[in-house]
């Protein structure tokens, strides 16, 4: 495996729900992540290369389209985790792929996320297109402690200067115990399976980092890995673990492999169906003691599919070949329960 030394770190388909019920009156909680496609506003950032996503642009982005995208999104984010908790939904959601400070601002503006008070954390990130990744956050359940973002780092001579979304690592409070979140967005499959395995070094030095500073962390890894659970990236690099019975006390547990194994997924890639969309879990979430991991699930709707077409079966795009369907995200959520 390759050492990687961060110099600034300190530190689908099918309807599947796996969760445990909770029993009446005891408290339960939802945490999710979710990919949502190009969120851009329809103004230029300095320094960034947003310009397709410009009115003049090639996806000709107006802010008659922005305003739909965020009513959509909002639908989504709103409604994951209420299968479990309805009117409540999830504690924290962290998302992938948005422009801004002023996109998530829009964002928990909208209605049915204002309504639930819903904040957010961001921190500007180096990514040569603009996007960044960020966390939605109830704060009458999370109350937010603190916030980094760790830069990742190329390390390939042929990737000198090049730049991309960082590590965003929220700790905060969640039913009186400390959880930090870990959200990130690894390279594309544009670029070679070394950018992504080295992303999974790169969280696995995060993620010793956390448990050292605090052994009894629950720790959330999510983010749009671009990689499936079994990849080298996420099963040798980060060592997520397939089965609870391989987790030891500083491992993670990667609930997700088994999912696709099942057939279920969260976005068609090359025709082929896969599960980029992970929420890992540490150990300290496997317990008997305070709170514990109680089930996952993709999170879908109907509305949020493709219907009889080219892409019948896939999660309903904003744009597909050049025309507008007005629609969600090339990726569906994944959300995981606790108790």
């Amino acid at each position: 495996m390759r050492k990687i030394r961060l110099g600034m770190l300190f530190l689908l388909f099918l309807p599947v729900f796996a969760i445990a019920k909770t029993p009446k009156k005891q408290v339960a909680y939802a945490i999710g992540f979710y990919n949502l496609e190009n969120l851009f506003d329809t103004c230029h950032d300095a320094g960034k290369n947003d310009y397709e996503f410009l009115p003049e642009g090639s996806y000709h982005w107006t802010a008659d389209k922005y305003a739909h995208k965020l009513v959509n999104l909002a639908r989504v984010l709103s409604e994951m985790g209420t299968d479990e908790l309805p009117d409540v939904g999830c504690a924290a959601i962290g998302v992938a792929e948005v422009e801004n400070a002023k996109c998530l601002t829009d964002l928990c503006n909208e209605p049915p996320l204002k309504a639930r008070g819903i904040q957010f954390v961001h921190i500007e990130g180096p990514d040569q297109r603009g996007i960044d990744c960020g966390l939605l956050y109830n704060p009458s359940l999370f109350s937010v402690r603190n916030v980094k973002l760790v830069p990742y780092i190329y390390t390939r001579p042929e990737d000198a200067g090049r730049a991309t979304r960082g590590f965003l690592i929220v700790s905060g409070t969640l039913a009186d115990e400390h959880v930090t979140i870990v959200v990130n967005h690894l390279p594309s499959r544009g670029a070679p399976s070394i950018a992504r395995e080295d992303g999974g070094q790169q969280l696995r030095v995060v993620k010793d980092s956390l448990l050292k500073d605090d052994p009894a962390v629950k720790l959330f890894i999510m983010g749009d890995m671009n990689d499936d659970p079994q990849d080298a990236s996420m099963a040798v690099c980060l060592g997520a673990k397939r089965e609870v019975s391989e987790v030891g006390k500083d491992d993670l547990w990667n609930p997700w492999w088994n999912e696709l194994a099942t057939g279920n997924g969260t976005l068609m890639y090359e025709g082929a169906r896969n599960l980029f969309d992970q929420i890992i879990l540490s150990a300290s979430l496997l317990g008997e003691k305070g709170l514990k991991y109680a089930g996952h699930q993709v999170f879908r709707r109907d509305y949020m599919i493709q219907g009889p077409g080219p892409y019948w079966g896939s999660p309903l795009r904003t744009t597909a070949g050049g025309q507008w369907l007005n629609g969600f995200s090339d990726h569906l959520p994944t959300v995981v329960y606790l108790r």
